[in-house]
């Protein structure tokens, strides 16, 4: 499957969806409230995106970017799949129903963003102790003992 016709498929399953094709994969932003229906649509419908390989972050100041880079492995083509979601009280539906990686992937966000993957069946810290304050990988974050200031 090409990109374009994924470019012209995307559409049918997302129609407010933006495609950039500036990077080395079709990026893919979303409304965060669609993230769930469309993912379902990539891995089940006609793309047959099987394989989540990363989530993450992105903290621009204003806002969080969620990332998600999929894969389809009998079509060897791969996208990445972008959600803003608000920097003061960070939330998105978890996709760990449809790909076990999600599952770890989520909390690593979850400990390093802070953001609330909502029905995400264990969304608990992976590194950081219990008690740790704050989000280590958020541009605000300071460490006064460690001296880290972004």
């Amino acid at each position: 499957m090409t990109n374009e016709e994924i470019k012209e498929y995307i559409p049918s399953i997302a129609p407010n969806a933006i495609l950039d094709e500036t990077g080395e994969w079709l990026n893919i932003t979303i409304e965060p409230s669609e993230l769930k229906s469309f993912a379902t649509a990539l891995k089940e419908g006609k793309l047959q995106m099987n394989y989540l390989f990363c989530v993450t972050c992105v903290d621009w100041k204003t806002h969080l970017t969620m990332v998600y880079h999929l894969s389809a492995t009998t079509h060897r083509q791969s996208i990445v799949v972008k959600a803003n979601v608000n920097r003061e009280a960070p939330e998105i539906e978890t996709l760990s129903g449809l790909w076990k990686t999600a599952n770890f992937l989520e909390r690593e966000v979850f400990e390093m963003f802070g953001v609330n993957f909502l029905n995400h069946p264990d969304l608990r810290k992976l590194i950081l102790e219990d008690d740790f304050k704050g989000y280590p990988l958020r541009k605000d974050f300071e460490d006064p003992i460690n001296m880290i200031k972004l």
